[in-house]
């Protein structure tokens, strides 16, 4: 394993306890702009966020209405009753996005698509990075303020469904996650950096609980004046 990810993983954790575990929910609260230029924008309700930690799956309720939830893998997306009755369902569904621009709006489905592989991928990060397919190298660190961030940039393998094929990652002097690089493929392919803070320990993983994503500037710096999306976690569990 890349020298950088093996302390990365160690300190968010470590392999031993990933490998422990099948399953993550938490409390989620979302926002930004993104959600509005789609025309979903997003309200404050909390929602329940579940997923499988080593497979591609996820889920969260409520979803357009109480009893309503999302169930998410890379080949299909649907809309559920609580008693599994399909509402909606999509096979697919990264196929519905050709030709998108940052200004096409989205359906629920495409909303519920975006959801389960972006949250998806935040709360198996950076534990991921270490499951076949998936390619890893050093880059050039990214220095914010008095601090240098070494990267890493990850070669998504063609069946796991993210924003993006090739992403970076930054982690601070304790190695955990401060900064996460993508473009958003789903949404005309916009570059986006994306700020993590406020880490916090959940079943003897650690992972942050604030994520503030931003369009990224030709010289990688975060275009600070429109938050794209926001996302506050809370109530975690790793069982």
């Amino acid at each position: 394993m890349n020298d950088l990810l093996t302390e990365a993983v160690e300190a968010h954790g470590g392999i031993d306890r990933w490998r422990e575990l099948t399953r993550a929910r938490a409390t989620l609260i979302s926002g930004g702009d993104l959600f509005a230029l789609k025309g979903l924008p997003q309200d404050a309700t909390p929602r329940v966020m579940t997923v499988s930690l080593h497979e591609e799956h996820a889920s969260v309720r409520p979803f357009g209405a109480p009893d309503q939830r999302t169930d998410f893998t890379p080949g299909r997306v649907g809309i559920e009753k609580a008693d599994g009755r399909v509402v909606a369902e999509r096979a697919d569904p990264r196929a519905s996005f050709s030709g998108h621009t940052l200004e096409t709006p989205w359906d629920p489905l495409d909303r519920a698509y975006f959801n389960g592989y972006a949250l998806w991928t935040y709360l198996t990060t950076p534990f991921l990075l270490t499951m076949p397919g998936f390619g890893v190298a050093d880059i050039e660190p990214w220095r914010e303020g008095d601090e240098v961030w070494p990267g890493l940039r990850a070669a998504f393998p063609p069946g796991i469904a993210s924003h993006s094929t090739l992403q970076d990652f930054y982690f601070g002097p304790d190695r955990l996650l401060r900064r996460h690089d993508y473009h958003v493929d789903v949404a005309g392919g916009f570059a986006a950096a994306q700020y993590v803070h406020d880490h916090t320990e959940a079943d003897g993983i650690t992972l942050p609980i604030r994520r503030r994503a931003y369009r990224r500037g030709t010289d990688g710096r975060p275009l600070l004046e429109q938050v794209m999306v926001s996302i506050d976690l809370g109530d975690i569990h790793f069982t």
